[in-house]
Formats: C-alpha cells, structure tokens, sequence
C-alpha cells in the first residue's frame, strides 16, 4: 500500500513523513483508532519487530506519536504541531490499559461521563476483575478498583467518539459503587448530589436490587437512607432493605471522622449532617 500525497500532506501539514508511516497513520485513520501497539504497526506495514519498534521511535521524535506505556501509542493530532506529549481521550487509554480484562469506568469518573458533577475530574477511575497498580500517564492518574467477578454488573456501553466506545457503570450502579467507596466520588455529598440530578432517570428498585446483589451491609444502609431522606422509594422497597440489617453501625461517610447520631433505623452513625443532604435538594 503506497500513501497518498496530498491526503497524507492535507493531515499532516508540518511534519514529515516516509511511506510506512504514512501507510500506519492511513490504515489507522482508516479503522478509525488513535491508540495502537508495536504489534499493529507489525501487521499494518509487514515490518519486522526491531524495524516497527524503530519506525515508531522516528514518528515520537518527529511529534507524529506519543508513547502512553511500554508497547502502546497514540496518534498526536496534527493540529498540535510539533508536540511530543499527548494523551487523547483518557477513558479509551483506561480501556487499553487493560489489555481485554473484564472492566467499567466507575466512580467519579462514570459520574462525569452521566452529567451528575459539575466539576471536571482530574483522575480516571477503572473498576476491574484484573489486579493493577494505579499509574500516571502525561499527568493524568489512572486509578484501578478491583472486585470480584460475581459483582461486575449493571455496566453500559458509553461512546466516546463516533468510532470507539467504552465500557461505563449505569447509573444505578455508579450510586451504587460511589455508596460503597464515597473517597473515590468526593464523599457521600457528592454521590447524593450527583443522585439528586439524575434522579428522573434512575430507577430505585433497581437500586435496590443491585444493593442487594452486592450484599455490602454498608451500601444498603447508606442507600436506605438516602432514599428515605429524599423520599424515592416507597415504604415496601425500603423494607427490602431494612430487613437484610444486622446490628452493626457504619459511618454515613467512611472518609470522616466517626462523630455525630446514631440512626437506629438504618444502623448507621450520621457523621454528615441530614440537613447538609436535604439542602441538596433546593439546588
């Protein structure tokens, strides 16, 4: 396959580029990817290991590429000139970092991608049945959350270009994930929050059925409550909730100090004032 020269120019106006490399970035472009390894340059260009390894080299030094991990690339838009650092879209990074492991985008970063933040996050959260340690890729933290394979449901597909998609917690289940781990959302004000705006669309049975699949004593007495201070699920539903309870407390609010009521009703230690969560819903 040979490039075409005014397509390859026409994209690539300020650098320069040899016959392989216009044929990576034109078959690349042409499966609609950005992200790629040394192994798709292999079978794009017929080269050998050392001479695929060598090509993308020259493509970093030239700005054309930028270097993600050990193996893995992505395409440096060419409007960015000659910049030799460029991450792209950070949840497609997330998905390729886990080399196929069963995963979701989760937490805050699943709460960005449903509009229930009004801030932007500065971390990538990735809930997966795959160990890894939490990495930095071009100032960006990606934040690894490991479960079991039993408890990897409630996930949808969210399309993140036209081409490419990724994996997403639904929105029951990012409620459900930012109950169980409020650090990695902000605190529990910030889930209620991202709930209260999104509460049109979310179903509470489903909630509950999801609380109750994970069986996490601490997630169904920090639903129950919410749902009963917000008033979104009727009494029945509340007691589907109620009856799993052992007599064990939990703070509402893992991350602060445990001081504040105790709330018999749903075993839990209020160490966020009621009054702060039902302020949220005059916002």
């Amino acid at each position: 396959m040979t490039s075409h020269p005014l397509t390859t120019k026409s994209r690539f106006p300020s650098k320069t580029v040899g016959p392989r490399t216009a044929q990576l970035l034109m078959e690349l472009h042409e499966q609609g990817r950005t992200i790629f390894t040394v192994s798709d340059v292999q079978t794009i260009t017929g080269l050998s290991p050392a001479s695929a390894r060598s090509l993308v080299r020259h493509a970093i030094i030239r700005g054309i590429v930028s270097r993600l991990k050990s193996g893995l690339f992505v395409l440096v838009p060419p409007e960015l000139g000659w910049a030799t650092e460029f991450t792209g879209d950070p949840h497609l990074i997330a998905r390729e970092l886990l080399a196929g492991a069963d995963y979701y985008i989760s937490h805050a970063s699943a709460m960005e991608l449903h509009r229930m933040v009004t801030q932007p996050q500065l971390q990538i959260f990735v809930t997966t049945t795959k160990r890894l340690r939490n990495r930095t890729i071009h100032g960006i933290e990606f934040r690894f959350v490991s479960i079991r394979p039993e408890a990897l449901f409630g996930v949808t597909t969210h399309w993140v270009t036209r081409q490419a998609a990724v994996r997403v917690s639904d929105l029951e289940r990012t409620v459900i994930d930012g109950l169980r781990r409020p650090h990695y959302c902000g605190g529990i004000t910030e889930v209620a929050k991202g709930f209260w705006m999104r509460r049109s669309d979310i179903d509470p049975s489903r909630l509950i059925d999801y609380a109750l699949r994970l069986q996490v004593g601490a997630v169904i007495r920090r639903l129950g409550w919410l749902l009963e201070v917000y008033r979104l699920a009727p009494s029945h539903e509340l007691e589907r909730l109620r009856s799993t309870l052992t007599t064990t407390y939990v703070p509402l609010d893992p991350a602060l100090s445990a001081e504040g009521p105790y709330l018999r009703r749903w075993r839990l230690r209020l160490n966020v004032s009621p009054e702060e969560l039902e302020a949220i819903r005059s916002t």
